[in-house]
């Protein structure tokens, strides 16, 4: 049975989470549907260009992107300490870039004269706004809510578009995240859609590659400051994106031993549960990856006694000592 949302994330924990949402029908949310022969590519860059923007409106950062025929991956850094450091102006009009508001916060935003009992309404809306502006389940209905109803436009159909709710998977450290992130820019390699990630179209991989000094998207950084970007060297994560692509592509999971990149070494991840993960397109997703240690305390946080994913965790980020 599906937990409920606040039982998923805890931001106390972690602040990247791995999101994911798939469409529910038959026919594709992007790519050529080989049955009728409609191609629906340009949907592609609507789900792209709609998470660009949900992102610069939100408190959130947009780590990695794949947008494939039937579902989409993203993976997020939520930045609580944004919204409580934003003016209520500044919170306002970032909602309403997005939603149309009501009139009395465009009377607040025009700085007409409020009577004690607007200033308390628009109070309490800012308060909530404020919230929701990083609040993961708010982040990803912006996103797919006006997708669905572009694609039923076109489709000329309503009804349900979306797969039920989006999947979210907690990244507890740092390999988590540079783990997730490779699963995700890879996904067009594993479904034999390209055969380099600079011919993947629609994911972060191509965008890092061809605009290096992309802005909307979460740098990498050096120092150990997570606050301004991921902490890893750039040619480093486009070395292990690029050396575990070559390794899928040629079925060599298992067999890497001195070829190993200096990558996986630094960052104590052994090379067989790396590729395992990269490769398997039917893994389930659980609800959190990292150590084990750190898997324990999650679930501690969320009300959980138990949480799935702990084999996973020990070989992917073994602790040491």
């Amino acid at each position: 049975m599906p937990q409920p949302r606040n039982r998923q994330v805890s931001l106390d924990d972690t602040p990247y989470y791995h999101c994911i949402s798939r469409c529910v029908r038959r026919a594709f949310l992007c790519g050529i549907d080989s049955s009728t022969g409609f191609d629906f590519e340009h949907r592609r860059q609507w789900i792209v260009d709609r998470i660009k923007l949900v992102c610069s409106v939100f408190a959130v950062d947009l780590c990695a992107y794949a947008v494939m025929s039937n579902h989409y991956h993203i993976v997020v850094r939520i930045n609580v300490e944004d919204t409580n450091n934003w003016s209520d102006k500044e919170i306002a009009k970032r909602w309403m870039q997005i939603f149309t508001g009501p009139m009395l916060m465009h009377r607040y935003l025009g700085k007409a004269a409020l009577s004690t009992a607007e200033q308390s309404a628009a109070n309490d809306l800012l308060t909530t706004w404020r919230r929701r502006l990083s609040n993961l389940s708010w982040f990803m209905r912006c996103i797919n809510e006006p997708i669905a109803r572009m694609a039923n436009s076109e489709d000329h159909c309503t009804g349900r578009f979306w797969e039920g709710r989006f999947k979210s998977q907690a990244l507890l450290d740092k390999r988590a995240v540079l783990a997730c992130m490779a699963y995700v820019d890879l996904n067009p390699i594993r479904a034999a859609i390209a055969k380099t990630p600079e011919q993947s179209d629609y994911t972060s991989i191509q965008e890092r590659i061809r605009n290096p000094q992309s802005t909307t998207l979460r740098p990498f950084v050096e120092g150990s400051d997570d606050k301004l970007g991921i902490v890893f060297n750039i040619k480093e994560y486009l070395e292990l994106v690029d050396w575990s692509g070559r390794e899928i592509r040629f079925g060599k999971a298992g067999s890497i031993q001195s070829s190993t990149p200096p990558i996986l070494t630094r960052l104590s991840m052994e090379a067989a549960p790396v590729l395992d993960y990269l490769s398997r397109a039917d893994r389930p997703v659980f609800g959190a990856l990292g150590p084990v240690s750190k898997l324990r305390e999650f679930a501690k946080s969320i009300g959980q006694s138990f949480i799935k994913g702990q084999e996973l965790g020990n070989q992917l980020c073994p602790e040491r000592g």
